[in-house]
């Protein structure tokens, strides 16, 4: 039977079930809720706004579509943390990055959200390949894209995500680089060659490489709270940087969320390497998409 890793490796994705420990649950769930309130009642600056697909983020539209940095310590939301540094999401990512504990590096950790009022969707896109690279540009930047992984976690039923299967190791066809490579949405996300929907039930998560070419819808009409994160493993060196810095992380840097973490070992030191590699950064990274 194939391994966990054999299918990410193939497929670029994969379906893992449990990893919300009964311990955590009430509080997830409690903390899901009142971080969405606050982001919709305009007490939370830190969102992503319909009409923006990628950072920088604004403020011009009033829907949201995601809450950003969980962990934010202005938040005072502590099971997030918990939960990112667990044994349970742990465990999954050291298998998938073959990484050892002592190299993983904490990144971003955010809430997608259903809009209040306006239905919104992603176009086809790679998180940190312009939808311009050239053939080769694509295959050697997706060569390079092994040092990190992305996962979503239902809270509730969630059939947003659509993903091309394999697609995190192959550039483009003619037919899926013309559909991906206009700056709209998709009418219908399976008319791209080879496109499935993920389907999750509460609980799930789905484990992805986020170079793996995929879109997501948003509904007003279907609740959505999914824990939408990722981790990297230090051997990337500054690969991942621009991608996971380009979202405003100088909160991290603060010893009040330096705070948030006493009696979490394991984040404290993931949070330590994430700034090490902030600090090896010399100049403007810019954004990974427009």
């Amino acid at each position: 039977m194939p391994s966990l890793k054999e299918d990410y490796d193939r497929d670029g994705f994969v379906i893992v079930p449990g990893l919300i420990p009964p311990s955590l649950s009430p509080s997830l769930y409690a903390s899901s809720k009142r971080v969405i309130a606050q982001t919709r009642a305009g007490q939370w600056p830190h969102r992503r706004t319909v009409g923006k697909q990628f950072p920088p983020y604004d403020t011009a539209h009033p829907d949201s579509w995601g809450v950003q940095h969980l962990m934010h310590p202005d938040l005072g939301e502590t099971a997030f943390a918990k939960w990112y540094c667990s044994d349970e999401v742990v465990n999954v990512v050291k298998e998938l990055l073959q990484c050892e504990e002592d190299k993983l590096q904490m990144e971003l950790f955010n809430l997608l959200i259903n809009p209040s009022e306006h239905a919104f969707a992603l176009r086809w896109h790679r998180d940190d390949v312009k939808e311009s690279a050239t053939e080769d540009e694509e295959r050697e930047a997706l060569a390079k894209w092994h040092h990190g992984v992305q996962w979503n976690t239902a809270l509730y039923d969630d059939a947003c995500l659509f993903v091309v299967p394999g697609s995190h190791v192959t550039p483009r066809t003619s037919e899926q680089r013309s559909q991906s490579s206009v700056l709209e949405p998709p009418t219908n996300p399976l008319d791209m060659p080879g496109a499935i929907r993920v389907v999750l039930k509460p609980g799930e998560s789905v484990f992805y490489n986020s170079n793996i070419l995929h879109t997501a819808t948003y509904s007003p009409h279907e609740r959505r709270a999914t824990l939408h994160a990722c981790m990297g493993c230090t051997r990337g060196g500054n690969q991942r940087a621009r991608n996971i810095l380009q979202h405003g992380l100088s909160w991290m840097r603060e010893d009040s969320f330096a705070k948030t973490l006493n009696g979490l070992s394991r984040a404290q030191a993931m949070r330590s390497r994430l700034l090490e590699m902030e600090g090896r950064i010399n100049g403007e990274l810019g954004y990974s998409l427009d």
